[in-house]
């Protein structure tokens, strides 16, 4: 007889579990792919606006630059591609995964290298079309490597993974936003962009040396889906090229979402979806105006660098490392409910700041330094609660539209930013990013009594 009505107990988690797991080749590799990922992330968005509030464009202008991030959004519409079809000569070389990495960081260097050529005074245009470029190969650099992470650890190594991933982002985000400012200050702006371009070579040499993962979901098991199998008897007159054409759309595309929908059901399935939109509202609406602000209020190139950039961000870094022991230790549905509270205060700190009568280096160490604290844990903790959402059999389509529908809404509200700000100023514009957390919140509690999040004693 069972003297435990509980069921057996759960062994504790001990820190030093928590710690040791980062010995791991593969979490080094995962922190190099980190920083890849994270280089051209503010090069095409906080960096690039800052440049473009120098030269004298418009918040307005900028604000709307800010849709160049929907290319970011929208990346489930080639994911199925990148998840399924071969690369010339690079797949049978590299691996599925590596070989989209290795293309997406070509294109990432080229796009880099353009925009140091660009002046945007001459024309914004130019500045906007190779931003784009960059960040759709940006893009799809993230869904390979979003797909070789899930690919190459156990579910629960997912915390740890997406901790290190963190970590090398935000390295990335100082070397794309302190460095890059820094450089333009003292050097110029082409120059600048160009040692941000050489940079890639991080990500390339990690590529050419980290194993590929093996493969979870082969074209074999694809073929075996049930829908798949039907719809190939019941097209049994069409050409061969046709049937394999739709035969792969089916598999790559369709399966993967019915999977999601079939698994949680469509309204559970749709509650999802809504609290993926709105967890990350406030850092998304707020994130073009940030840059503009610190200009707006006196400070330097030199003082945003040290202090926000370099200061800020290396508080994020040690806030990624804290994040992923946090949530080993107090479980996903807590670490998420925190994230979004260190959010909401974090801005109302940037309200205050702004509503200063005068600039204060040590307010703008303060704010930041908490602010990319409460990033960090905010971002490490979705990260790992959309991978636990993802099937192993359709990891980069799958992932790709949860990161994609977490994004779209706050990129959409982004673009309108700079016309917000120009009509209520700064201290009120935050006080409105921090209220856009709210929503997310009550979403999570319906979530968590559904059993979707798992509280820590479950």
């Amino acid at each position: 007889m069972n003297e435990n009505p509980a069921g057996p107990a759960v062994p504790r988690k001990r820190w030093i579990d928590a710690v040791l797991v980062y010995r791991q080749p593969r979490m080094l590799s995962m922190l190099a792919l980190g920083y890849s990922a994270g280089l051209p992330f503010y090069l095409v968005f906080q960096t690039l606006s800052a440049w473009l509030r120098q030269d004298g464009i418009q918040r307005s202008t900028i604000g709307m630059l800010a849709w160049v991030g929907l290319t970011y959004t929208l990346k489930f519409l080639w994911a199925p591609i990148v998840d399924r079809m071969a690369l010339p000569l690079l797949t049978s070389a590299l691996g599925r995964r590596r070989s989209w990495m290795l293309l997406a960081q070509a294109g990432i260097f080229v796009g880099l290298l353009n925009l140091s050529w660009s002046d945007p005074t001459a024309s914004v245009v130019r500045i906007a079309a190779w931003a784009v470029f960059t960040a759709f190969f940006a893009a799809t650099q993230d869904i390979a490597v979003d797909a070789w992470r899930i690919e190459s650890a156990p579910v629960e190594q997912q915390g740890a993974m997406a901790a290190a991933y963190q970590v090398g982002y935000r390295l990335a985000l100082i070397t794309g936003g302190a460095l890059a400012l820094a450089l333009a200050d003292t050097q110029g702006w082409q120059l600048s962009y160009t040692v941000m371009a050489a940079l890639v070579s991080v990500g390339v040499v990690t590529t050419l040396l980290t194993p590929e993962p093996g493969a979870l979901a082969r074209q074999a098991d694809v073929l075996r889906e049930a829908r798949v199998v039907d719809w190939l008897e019941e097209k049994a007159h069409w050409p061969d090229s046709l049937r394999a054409a739709g035969s792969w759309f089916i598999g790559a595309v369709i399966c993967p979402l019915t999977d999601f929908f079939s698994r949680y059901g469509l309204l559970l399935a749709g509650l999802i979806l809504l609290f993926m939109g709105s967890y990350r509202l406030t850092d998304f609406t707020m994130g073009s105006m940030t840059n503009s602000f610190y200009i707006d209020k006196g400070y330097t190139l030199t003082e945003v660098a040290a202090v926000v950039k370099a200061y800020g961000l290396a508080a994020s870094v040690i806030g990624v490392i804290l994040a992923g022991l946090v949530m080993t230790k107090i479980g996903l549905l807590r670490s998420l409910v925190l994230g979004s509270a260190m959010v909401i205060l974090s801005n109302v700190g940037f309200s205050l700041l702004a509503g200063s009568a005068s600039k204060s280096l040590l307010g703008l160490g303060l704010v930041n330094g908490f602010d990319n604290l409460a990033l960090a844990m905010h971002g490490t903790a979705l990260i790992a609660f959309l991978s636990s959402l993802t099937s192993v059999r359709y990891t980069a389509t799958q992932y790709a539209l949860f990161s994609s529908m977490y994004a779209l809404p706050g990129k959409v509200m982004e673009g309108f930013s700079g016309f917000v700000v120009d009509a209520i100023g700064y201290p009120r514009f935050f006080l409105y990013t921090a209220s856009l957390s709210i929503p997310a919140l009550v979403l999570l509690w319906f979530l968590s009594r559904r059993g979707v999040v798992q509280r820590p004693e479950a």
